[in-house]
């Protein structure tokens, strides 16, 4: 497969091996079933523990973290139990690094997910007009699950919009430049009807988590962002 995109074609060739490993593991539909019992095992677990547990925690961030371990399975519902219950036993930039990027994760891991079944699962656009899509989409939802929060505390729009611009756009870029790029690198071709579509897909969702923590981390530690509360606080006994 040769990219569309001729900047990405020295990545592609350096990429080439890690690609042709997963490419047949990806497309095994015993693979993508196993992973979709994990994914829902996940999401039992974790909303029994929302539950019985950390009903304390904000709506939003229930909804954060359903999106995370939706999106990652096993490994966000690690994350929860590591930065977003209320029993952490003590808060730290890390954690904070942790529920930042979950909230950052949530609203472009949505946008990437309508992006890229919209684009390529269901128009079929080709690998340029995939990408541009699917970077609209996540911005778009990325910037709307930080300004709508504000606007609703009583933050004027101008303002919310300006907060969101200057806090999220550098891990929205790096995560979606990680993720849509694992994508495309993988499933470019691949159709709705494919396991390779939804593995892919899976799989670079998880990816640009883990590109975007440390933009977060740093951008907390700079003082540019100040992190999702610790949760620990808003139990309520």
């Amino acid at each position: 497969m040769v990219l569309a995109i001729p900047i990405l074609a020295g990545v592609e060739r350096a990429l080439a091996p890690a690609r042709e490993a997963l490419i047949p593991v990806l497309s095994d539909t015993r693979v993508l079933a196993v992973w979709a019992l994990a994914v829902c095992c996940s999401l039992a677990v974790l909303w029994w523990d929302v539950r019985a547990r950390n009903r304390a925690l904000p709506s939003l961030m229930k909804g954060v973290w359903t999106l995370v371990v939706a999106y990652s399975g096993p490994f966000g519902l690690a994350l929860y139990w590591y930065a977003g219950r209320t029993q952490i036993a003590h808060d730290s930039p890390w954690r904070r690094g942790v529920r930042s990027t979950a909230h950052c994760y949530s609203g472009c891991g949505a946008g990437e997910v309508v992006g890229v079944t919209l684009a390529q699962g269901v128009l079929a656009l080709s690998v340029g007009w995939v990408a541009a899509a699917t970077f609209g989409f996540a911005y778009l939802f990325g910037y709307a699950l930080t300004v709508g929060p504000l606007v609703q505390e009583g933050v004027g729009l101008r303002e919310a919009l300006r907060d969101a611009l200057y806090s999220e756009t550098p891990s929205i870029t790096v995560m979606e430049v990680v993720a849509i790029g694992a994508d495309v690198l993988l499933a470019s071709e691949a159709t709705m009807g494919d396991a390779l579509f939804w593995s892919a897909l899976a799989l670079s969702l998880s990816l640009g988590f883990l590109a975007a923590y440390s933009v977060n981390l740093l951008l907390i530690r700079a003082g540019v962002k100040e992190g999702m509360g610790n949760p620990a606080t808003m139990d309520d006994g």
